[in-house]
């Protein structure tokens, strides 16, 4: 009986870490990170189509973004900085993603292998719709570098100031919506939170 590979291979993203070169207080996995770009990337998809009235379909973007750095289970999180030292590794190493993303397909039975490869190919062939997720890889960033800072290490504060400009940087009305009024609430407490959705209920109830 054949067997593949792929979801075996994909299920090994939470034994990958990232943030390799800084000092950590709560570790996080790839697997942790592909989750939260995920749900992100489909709230901005949301907020996109229902508040601002793009053409976008949350549940196929949060699909690709699930798989945004699924290469990495094959070539591992290679900090950014060494990432994009040069041209000359930053093309080499994008050389690298796109044959990992090739092999990983591969593991897949022929009938399926378009459809995760449109996947994977997202940044390419659906460039007007990759940014929801490349806006969301950066917040859920963010989003870690502020939880860091909240237990006190500093080693993120840098990284926090560059991300959070590298969100505004992309001039995207979701992503500054999701940064105002979503973000915020992360820092916050577990009663604080339970204590926030009452008082919207509250809010909901008034109104009807």
């Amino acid at each position: 009986m054949k067997q593949w590979g792929f979801f075996a291979m994909v299920g090994r993203m939470k034994h990958i870490t990232r943030w390799g070169l800084m000092r950590n207080t709560m570790r996080e996995s790839l697997a942790e990170h592909s989750f939260d770009t995920a749900v992100i990337a489909h709230a901005l998809a949301a907020i996109g189509r229902d508040m601002f009235g793009s053409e976008v379909e949350p549940g196929e973007i949060a699909a690709a973004a699930l798989f945004h750095d699924s290469s990495e289970i094959l070539t591992g999180d290679l900090p950014t900085p060494v990432k994009y030292h040069n041209p000359e590794i930053r093309d080499a190493f994008h050389s690298l993603e796109s044959a990992a993303r090739e092999r990983l397909v591969g593991m897949l039975p022929d009938e399926l292998r378009p459809r995760y490869r449109a996947l994977f190919s997202y940044d390419v062939e659906r460039p007007e719709f990759y940014r929801y997720i490349r806006a969301a890889d950066k917040i859920s960033a963010y989003v870690k570098c502020l939880e860091e800072q909240k237990s006190g290490n500093t080693e993120f504060d840098m990284a926090a100031r560059q991300l959070r400009d590298a969100v505004a940087a992309l001039h995207m009305p979701e992503a500054d919506y999701y940064m105002q009024h979503c973000v915020p609430a992360s820092g916050l407490t577990l009663d604080e939170l339970q204590n926030n959705a009452q008082a919207a209920e509250g809010e909901v109830e008034e109104s009807l």
